[in-house]
């Protein structure tokens, strides 16, 4: 009840805040990181905890599902997230796309991504990672989990263009190594090589990918895992409101939001609406996930915002209808940057 009343609280203060100052050019990175600030006295490390605690709480250790994926099974999953044969070209898998490989953070880092033809998509490619955790799949929420998910690309023409279920069912079982890594992985299927079973098993191999961060060790007890920056950055990030849609131990990926709900964002794709045809759903988006948003550039859906601070701010604007303070950007973006798995890196490194 006292999570609930909380949360509440948060929710109604950072609705009601109102225009602040005008922003000017962005920072670099360097200049992000000689931001100084008071420390937080001990009564406001108190209550900040206590927020992160009720707004977002730490990341499972594992992705739901997860509890009854066998090592055959997860082992054939990477091996299909990995396989160029899964495109009509032979040249594009999984990983072309949401790179997960040598510690990349699951995108290209492109604002849309090119098919197994050269032609780029429409809308940017989400990271992989921690994507199990999320309600639905897809910008659009077309995907209901995982599986449903793994099996649009590989069809898609627009993507890895293979002309049908079989066509793909007929390519791995041309090879006797798939053979035997579907038979180890479905014991008990008579034709453990289909389609679904492709989706399966890639599916299964997603949901090992929890990527985690400083902020996870810092709500679990270990203050000095964030800077004083940092924690200044998450007060200004839920002061702010940035939490009307950046909850749960994701930071996103929990509900649908109108992009431009406050201040109109010019956008071509309708979002939601091209699945369900609801004018209710026009502009309609998945809220995407905060965690490794400063390995994840370019921003929306479109691919079309190039850098952190510049999303944040559209976002301020377009959202919550406010001019950040260029301070209070920058400690928005301090604060997301501790989001970061220190594991992982931007694609292009």
């Amino acid at each position: 009840m006292m999570k609930a009343v909380l949360l509440a609280l948060l929710l109604a203060s950072a609705a009601v805040g109102g225009i602040v100052g005008c922003s000017k050019p962005e920072t670099t990175p360097e200049e992000t990181a000689t931001l100084t600030v008071e420390p937080l006295t001990p009564e406001e490390e108190e209550t900040l905890l206590a927020q992160a605690k009720a707004l977002f709480g730490v990341l499972p250790d594992m992705m739901p599902g997860a509890s009854t994926d066998t090592p055959e099974l997860v082992a054939l999953g990477e091996k299909l997230y990995n396989e160029t044969q899964l495109s009509a070209t032979g040249t594009q898998s999984c990983n072309s796309c949401h790179m997960v490989d040598g510690g990349k953070s699951g995108v290209d880092n492109l604002p849309t991504s090119p098919g197994a033809h050269g032609t780029p998509g429409t809308r940017n490619s989400p990271t992989v990672l921690n994507a199990g955790f999320h309600f639905v799949q897809f910008w659009d929420g077309r995907a209901a989990d995982l599986v449903e998910q793994a099996k649009g690309p590989i069809l898609n023409p627009a993507e890895m263009a293979m002309a049908s279920e079989k066509d793909v069912e007929d390519r791995l079982s041309a090879i006797d190594e798939y053979k035997t890594a579907f038979a180890a992985a479905f014991p008990q299927a008579k034709q453990p090589i289909t389609y679904h079973n492709v989706a399966t098993a890639i599916a299964a191999f997603e949901r090992t990918l929890v990527s985690k961060s400083r902020y996870d060790d810092y709500v679990s007890g270990t203050s000095s895992a964030l800077t004083d920056v940092e924690k200044r950055g998450l007060q200004t990030f839920i002061s702010t409101g940035c939490i009307t849609c950046h909850v749960s131990p994701t930071f996103g990926g929990s509900m649908y939001q109108k992009l431009g709900l406050v201040n109109p964002y010019d956008s071509k794709d309708a979002g939601r609406y091209e699945v369900t045809k609801d004018p209710a759903d026009s502009l309609m988006f998945k809220v995407p996930s905060l965690r490794n948003v400063a390995l994840t550039a370019p921003y929306y859906h479109d691919g079309s915002i190039p850098t952190l601070d510049s999303a944040v701010t559209s976002m301020a604007w377009h959202q919550l209808g406010r001019k950040l303070e260029t301070k209070d950007r920058d400690l928005i973006v301090a604060f997301l940057s501790a989001l970061s798995d220190p594991s992982r890196k931007l694609a292009a490194q």
